[in-house]
């Protein structure tokens, strides 16, 4: 891949929710096109195990915290450990997120507060503090993780649909603030990803129709995700940005 638009050497990465599923795909496919990571979750051992297999695996050097990414004095200890440690971020992936299961007369304040906190408030804060340094350089890319529930919802995901969709209008208007600087900012909306939190949350009865439901007729693996993360993450993405690309095995396309 060196050589090429999609060619990452030189570049940091930082991946919240790093660990596993979609965030340690994504890690590993930057690792394998020349980045160094920066990644963060909340489990200090599997934080730790998955750092040594990407450094195992690619020869990439992974820096890594243990950090709470709903609370924002771990974010801010977030920034300030991966710019001491690597000096600076050029590509930044807020992934670290999660759902809760509730109808619109069922929401308890707490669980909408945490949800906003992780999913919305504290990616915006995380941006906040690393664009600075991507704006003197003239180069960074942005890539908030959001969801197809963004653009359509089922029962039951008032809170994370409405954080979802947050993240797409918050891509479009710092796109704007970032564009003169270099710095792209947009929005992956993943479908059906067989990652721990659907997988946990959903019965199998309700995976197998979410399944049906998309053109492929199957959910997909974390690492499908890579691909179209190295394409806003690299040069090959410069002239994308203030978008959001559905990553979704064509489960919107269908109407009924």
């Amino acid at each position: 891949m060196k050589g090429t638009p999609f060619d990452l050497t030189g570049r940091i990465a930082l991946i919240t929710g790093g660990s596993k599923g979609i965030g340690y795909a994504i890690a590993r496919g930057f690792a394998r096109a020349g980045a160094d990571l920066f990644l963060c979750s909340r489990d200090e051992a599997t934080l730790q195990a998955a750092a040594e297999r990407l450094r195992a695996e690619t020869g990439a050097r992974v820096e890594c915290v243990s950090a709470d990414m709903a609370v924002r004095q771990d974010v801010q200890r977030v920034a300030d450990e991966a710019l001491a440690r690597l000096g600076r971020v050029d590509i930044l992936v807020n992934n670290a997120g999660w759902n809760i299961v509730q109808a619109i007369d069922e929401i308890r304040d707490d669980d909408w507060s945490y949800l906003v906190d992780l999913n919305l408030t504290n990616v915006m804060a995380l941006t906040r503090a690393l664009v600075p340094g991507m704006k003197e350089r003239g180069w960074g890319r942005v890539i908030h993780i959001s969801s197809i529930m963004a653009l359509g919802s089922t029962p039951k995901r008032n809170a994370y649909s409405a954080t979802k969709a947050a993240l797409i209008g918050l891509a479009k208007a710092s796109a704007l603030d970032l564009g003169p600087f270099g710095i792209t900012v947009n929005c992956i909306a993943p479908g059906p990803i067989a990652t721990e939190m659907p997988m946990s949350i959903l019965s199998r009865e309700q995976q197998d129709t979410l399944a049906a439901k998309t053109a492929l007729g199957r959910w997909a693996q974390p690492d499908e995700l890579a691909g179209p993360a190295l394409l806003l993450a690299s040069d090959a993405g410069s002239y994308i940005t203030g978008t959001c690309l559905v990553v979704d095995g064509g489960a919107l396309s269908r109407v009924f």
